[in-house]
């Protein structure tokens, strides 16, 4: 299991029941660490795991498919499109120039 940082920077502070304490005593004992490494490495697991579920895009069956298709047949480009293009393309070749 990795070890919390040495360095120290901020501090953390939480009013809990006497039960939840002991509670969460008794697991980090059957972890073999202190109550502060307990709490310390269980917070990261679960901001670990709540960022990973919330910043991964995960589609159904359906979408995926519809995903799939226009990744293979993409449509034609409308008018905004082409438009964006050339303007990508015009800025793209001035910074080429000014080298």
């Amino acid at each position: 299991m990795p070890r919390a940082e040495t360095t120290r920077a901020a501090r953390l502070e939480a009013r809990i029941s006497p039960a939840m304490k002991q509670r969460l005593e008794y697991a980090a004992s059957l972890r073999g660490t202190s109550l502060t490494e307990f709490v310390i490495q269980s917070a990261h697991e679960a901001a670990t795991r709540t960022i990973r579920e919330n910043e991964a895009l995960t589609l159904n069956e359906e979408a995926s498919a519809a995903f799939a298709e226009l990744l293979l047949n993409p449509p034609p480009p409308n008018r905004a499109a082409l438009a964006a293009a050339k303007r990508y393309k015009g800025r793209l070749g001035a910074s080429l120039v000014s080298r």
